[in-house]
C-alpha cells in the first residue's frame, strides 16, 4: 500500500477533494460526471433524504444524493502471523509520536487500516456513500467494530474519544455502535458446523458468500421463483445491509486496495460499453464491417455479448523477493507485475462508439444532440471509426494456492474476472441474477442451461488499464510457483512445453536451470509489459487487416502498413518525446480524469496511448 497514493494518485485526490465553491463552473459537469455515471447504471430507486441528513450532510448543512455504494469484504485469512487478526488489538488511533515501522506482511490490520481510509476519502469528496460489510466466520471483539466506525467518520462513523491519561479503553463509555446509524456492518455468515469450511482457505464459502449478498438472488430464500419476477427486490434478510438499494457494488478481499480511482474508472468504462450497446448505429452494421477480427458491436439484444469491465491484482517485486523474480523483472524493482495473467490470458477488440460523455450514458460517437459531437467528428479522418480499444479475457485468471482452488468452487462471476476485488453496478447486478435464477431453475438440464444465455465478459480499456490493476497489499504473491496445470496461459500449455524442451535441447546458457525457472515455471507479468503487449497485440490486428497479401515481402516480419507510434521505434529512429508524456498521462488515468479534453478536443497526440486510435500510425513508403 505504501507504493499507492492516496486517493489512487495526486491528480484524483485534487480532483475529487476540491470544494464546490473552488471549481470553476464550466468544469462542473466534468467533476460530477463520477455521479451521472453512477445514477445512469445505478439503481432508479432514491433515497429518502431525510433519512440521510445525519450520516451525509454537506458541512452547510445542504443534503444532495449521492452515489450508494456497498462494499462487502472478505475477511478470511486476516492476521498477524499465524493469529487471527481478531483475537489481536486494533491500531491505536491518537497515539503521539512516529508509528514503528511494520512489515507489509507482519499483520492484516494495516492494510484494513488503509482501505477505511480510502473508503473515508470516498464519502470526504461528497461524491460516494459507502456502506462497508466486513464478513467474518466468528463473532469478533466490540472493540474491532468500534475501531472499524471510528476510522469513517466521514462516513457517518463517530471519531474515536482521545484517550485519557490514566490508561483507560477510549472506547469506554461511549455511544454502543448498535446504538446509530452506522456504516460498519459486521455478518457472521459461519456457525459452529460450518466454521472449520469457512477458515479452509481453499473451500471457496467465503468467495461464495459475498457472491450471495451483493447478488441477493431470490431463490436463497423462495423454493419456487416466479417468472416474472423483479431482479430489482432483494429477498435476503432485511437486517442486512446489502438488502438496501445500492447503486455499485464491490466484492473484495481484505488484502485488494480499493481507490476512488478504482471507482471512477469502472462507471466511466461501465457508462462507455452502455453507450456502444445503445448506438443506433450498430443496426446499421453489416456482418462485413464486424469480421475484420477484431471490432465487435454492442447491441441490447439478448444474443450481444455482455461485458462488464474487470480487475487484476498486481504486485511488487522489489529487493526481498528471491533472484527469479528479479530477473523477469530485468533489474527494474518495485514496479507493479501480474501474476494471475500472462500475454496469452487475453485478446484485443475494438468496439465502435463506446465512449461516453457527461450526463450520463451519453454517446459522444452518434449522438448530434450531444455538444461534444462535432468535436469529436471534426478530428476523425475519413474512414476513421469511433471508439475504444478494450482488453478482452480470453482466460480465466490463475491464482496461486489456495486461492486458485477457491475459485474452482466458487468461480469468478465474470469470465476472466477476479474473485478478489470486483464491482458491479445495479443494473448489471440485475441482469446477471436472471441469468442466475435462470441457472438455478434448470439444474442438471444442460439444454436449459444453454437457453439462459451466456456468462458476463470481463474486458478493460486499454487507455485506463493501470485503473483496473488493484495493488495487492502484502506484496507476496510474486516468484512463487503455480500449480501444474493450473497457471496462466494455460490454454497454450502444449506450445509452453514445446519451447521448454527446445531450450534444454540447446544447453548454450550458464545456470540453464535457474534461467529455465525464471522463463516457465513463475508467472511474473509487469503492468507495463501489459501495457505493451496489448497496445501491439491491437496495432499487430489493425495491420494484419489493412496489409494487402501481395504487399507482403517473403521472410519478413511486420509491421507493414501501420504500427504503434510509441513501441514500435528502431535505433536510427528514436522515440519522440510526445508519445512518451502521453503514455504517462494514460498510465495515470488522467485519459478519463480528464476526458472531456482527451475525448472530445481536437487535440489528437494521445489517441493511441488513450486507446481511441483504431488504426494506430501509418508507415511512411
Amino acid at each position: 500500500a505504501r507504493f499507492v497514493p492516496p486517493g489512487g494518485g495526486e491528480e484524483f485526490y485534487k480532483f475529487y477533494n476540491t470544494p464546490d465553491g473552488e471549481t470553476p463552473s464550466d468544469e462542473l459537469p466534468l467533476h460530477y460526471r463520477l455521479l451521472d455515471n453512477c445514477f445512469a447504471m445505478g439503481s432508479s430507486k432514491r433515497p429518502n433524504m431525510k433519512d440521510w441528513k445525519a450520516w451525509f450532510g454537506t458541512a452547510s448543512g445542504q443534503v444532495v444524493d449521492r452515489c450508494r455504494v456497498l462494499v462487502t469484504m472478505n475477511t478470511v485469512g486476516a492476521g498477524k502471523g499465524s493469529t487471527i487478526l481478531w483475537e489481536t488489538s486494533p491500531p491505536s488511533i491518537h497515539s503521539s509520536g512516529p508509528k514503528p515501522w511494520t512489515s507489509e506482511q507482519s499483520s492484516a490490520a494495516m492494510h484494513l487500516e488503509r482501505n477505511l481510509q480510502e473508503l473515508d476519502n470516498m464519502c470526504a469528496t461528497g461524491l460516494i456513500a459507502v456502506r462497508l460489510q466486513m464478513l467474518v466466520c466468528e463473532p469478533i471483539p466490540g472493540v474491532w467494530t468500534e475501531w472499524m466506525d471510528s476510522m469513517l467518520p466521514n462516513c457517518g462513523g463517530s471519531r474515536a474519544p482521545f484517550s485519557s491519561t490514566n490508561g483507560e479503553n477510549p472506547y469506554e463509555g461511549g455511544v454502543e455502535v448498535e446504538d446509530r446509524p452506522s456504516p460498519v456492518q459486521v455478518v457472521v455468515v459461519a456457525n459452529a458446523s460450518t466454521a472449520d469450511k469457512c477458515h479452509d482457505l481453499k473451500s471457496g464459502f467465503m468467495e461464495k458468500r459475498v457472491q450471495d449478498l451483493i447478488l441477493s438472488p431470490p431463490y436463497l430464500t423462495k423454493n419456487e421463483v416466479p417468472k416474472n419476477f423483479d431482479p430489482s427486490i432483494k429477498t435476503t434478510h432485511p437486517d442486512l445491509v446489502s438488502s438496501d438499494d445500492h447503486d455499485v457494488y464491490i466484492g473484495l478481499k481484505w488484502s485488494s486496495l480499493v481507490s476512488m480511482r478504482s471507482i471512477s474508472a469502472f462507471l466511466q468504462a461501465s457508462a462507455d460499453l452502455a453507450a456502444a450497446a445503445a448506438s443506433p448505429r450498430t443496426k446499421e452494421r453489416s456482418l462485413e464491417e464486424d469480421a475484420d477480427g477484431v471490432s465487435i458491436s454492442l447491441r441490447s439484444s439478448p444474443n450481444s455479448p455482455f461485458l462488464i469491465p474487470s480487475f487484476v491484482r498486481v504486485s511488487y517485486v522489489s529487493e526481498e523477493n528471491n533472484k527469479i523474480a528479479k530477473w523477469r523483472m530485468h533489474g527494474d524493482f518495485f514496479h507493479p507485475a501480474a501474476w494471475e495473467i500472462c500475454k496469452d490470458s487475453f485478446d484485443m477488440t475494438w468496439i465502435p462508439d463506446s465512449l461516453s460523455g457527461n450526463g450520463g450514458i451519453n454517446g459522444i460517437c452518434y449522438d448530434k444532440s450531444s455538444s461534444a459531437y462535432t468535436s469529436v467528428q471534426r478530428r476523425l479522418n475519413d474512414g476513421e471509426d469511433c471508439g475504444q480499444w478494450w482488453v478482452y479475457m480470453a482466460e480465466e485468471q490463475m491464482s496461486l494456492s489456495p486461492e486458485v482452488y477457491a475459485n474452482e468452487v466458487a468461480p469468478p462471476l465474470v469470465q476472466g474476472g477476479s474473485n478478489y476485488f470486483w464491482m458491479l453496478t445495479e443494473r448489471q447486478r440485475q441482469e446477471i441474477v436472471k441469468l442466475k435464477v435462470c441457472q438455478h431453475a434448470a439444474g442438471d438440464d444442460r439444454k436449459k442451461d444453454k437457453n439462459c444465455g451466456e456468462m458476463p465478459q470481463a474486458v478493460m480499456p486499454l487507455g485506463d488499464m493501470e485503473s483496473f490493476e488493484i495493488n495487492f497489499m502484502p506484496n507476496t504473491a510474486l516468484g512463487k510457483k503455480h500449480i501444474i496445470g493450473r497457471r496462466p496461459g494455460y490454454s497454450k500449455e502444449q506450445e509452453h512445453i514445446k519451447d521448454r524442451e527446445l531450450v534444454r535441447e540447446r544447453k548454450q546458457l550458464k545456470g540453464q536451470e535457474d534461467i529455465e525457472k525464471a522463463l516457465f515455471d513463475y508467472t511474473v507479468y509487469p503492468a507495463a509489459l501489459f501495457r505493451k503487449d496489448a497496445t501491439l497485440k491491437a496495432a499487430r490486428a489493425r495491420d494484419a487487416i489493412l496489409t494487402k497479401k501481395e504487399n507482403i515481402p517473403n521472410d519478413t516480419y511486420g509491421p507493414y502498413t501501420v504500427k504503434s507510434s510509441y513501441y514500435d521505434v528502431t535505433i536510427k529512429k528514436p522515440r519522440q518525446p510526445v508519445p512518451g508524456w502521453c503514455q504517462s498521462i494514460a498510465r495515470k488515468g488522467l485519459c478519463v480524469l480528464y476526458s472531456e479534453y482527451f475525448r472530445e478536443s481536437s487535440d489528437k497526440r494521445c489517441m493511441e496511448a488513450c486507446g481511441m486510435d483504431k488504426n494506430f500510425s501509418k508507415i511512411a513508403q
